[in-house]
């Protein structure tokens, strides 16, 4: 009898607009759930490893940003397979060495369950080893952005805090954000869905290079 050829099973790719999976894990805080933090913005992110020279600089540049994330609504979790032991003293050695405390919850993925789940672990990159990632998850739980970051390269804090203001503003004023946007720049107004609309579209005061983009001030 022919031995049946052993077919992997492929996980789905999270999509954004999509609910994100809940889990539970363990972290520097004790335990938590994802869900927990249900009615609050969620920054999600992934580490390769504690005690290497990258990961140090982002998780000062993390800290750093931690309090304007707090104003923005927004819950700052990071990740790595990593034992709680190594990033409790990894943090220490970050405040030993920095001066700067880490007041986020650390999940310490052994089994990496939190990373498989989140499609966090790329061969291509490392087989053992989460790479650099950011989820945006908003207050009802819904993958809003994700951004990957190989090994050898740390992520710009600017524009995780433009990416979050960016979004709050979206959905606050139902627009959107043009390129290189940031806050106190114009937005751009949703395009016309009907003929009569774009027809009506270069009447309405709006600042247009054509009846399909317009852009506007938001209030102060």
């Amino acid at each position: 009898m022919e031995e049946k050829e052993k077919v992997e099973e492929k996980k789905p790719l999270l999509r954004l607009g999509e609910t994100v999976p809940d889990f539970e894990a363990v972290t520097t805080h004790g335990k938590i759930r994802l869900s927990d933090f249900k009615g609050k913005w969620v920054i999600l992110f992934s580490h390769p490893a504690d005690f290497t020279p990258v990961c140090t600089t982002e998780f000062v540049a993390f800290a750093q940003i931690n309090d304007e994330l707090v104003k923005r609504n927004v819950k700052l979790i990071g990740l790595s397979i990593d034992s709680t032991f190594s990033h409790i003293a990894w943090i220490r050695k970050i405040k030993e060495k920095f001066g700067i405390k880490i007041p986020f919850p650390v999940i310490a993925d052994l089994d990496m369950k939190v990373s498989n789940l989140f499609g966090m672990i790329h061969p291509g990159e490392s087989a053992t080893a989460a790479v650099r990632c950011v989820f945006a998850i908003d207050p009802e739980m819904k993958l809003r952005a994700m951004i990957y970051y190989p090994l050898n390269v740390g992520r710009n804090m600017k524009e995780i805090l433009r990416l979050v203001d960016a979004l709050q503003t979206a959905d606050k004023y139902k627009v959107a954000a043009p390129a290189n946007w940031k806050p106190g720049d114009d937005v751009i107004v949703p395009p016309p869905k009907t003929q009569e609309e774009a027809e009506k579209r270069l009447q309405e005061g709006y600042e247009c290079v054509d009846w399909f983009l317009c852009k506007k001030k938001l209030p102060p």
